[in-house]
């Protein structure tokens, strides 16, 4: 009776990660927003450190977040939204971009690359991505 028991919740477990996490799920409800401190260079470090990252800041620059997503954009907000940054609360709005080397991580030798998108103080999107033009993207988290 337990064996099934655990059975049947490890299935039911399954199932809900796929739910969660499958490709094209674009529902910001999916995972509850958090809100990420990211106003110093410190605070922007230890975000990346949290998640076992070690980074170092190599550039820094002003962007705007689009007021209208490209599907690719969109692509880009859907990962924000399974780590639950509020990427989409900060559109149309002015931001700084954060790019940094990763130094712990290297798969086949290639460079890999940190990004932090901040909005008023705040962390609304991140992302780890191969150097070579992101043929290697995953998320922080």
């Amino acid at each position: 009776m337990k064996k099934r028991t655990i059975i049947i919740l490890a299935a039911a477990a399954a199932g809900a990660a796929v739910f969660i996490l499958r490709p094209g799920n674009s529902d910001p409800e999916a995972v509850e927003k958090r809100s990420v401190p990211a106003s110093t260079v410190g605070e922007r470090m230890d975000y990346f450190a949290s998640h076992g990252w070690e980074v170092e800041e190599i550039a820094g620059k002003s962007i705007v977040i689009p007021e209208e997503f490209t599907p690719a954009y969109e692509e880009y907000a859907c990962m924000q939204d399974k780590q639950g940054l509020p990427l989409r609360d900060c559109m149309g709005r002015d931001a700084e971009l954060y790019v940094y080397e990763v130094k712990n991580y290297s798969p086949d030798s290639r460079k890999m690359l940190a990004e932090l998108i901040v909005c008023d103080d705040t962390a609304v999107a991140s992302m780890v991505y191969s150097d070579d033009g992101g043929s290697i993207r995953m998320a922080v988290s």
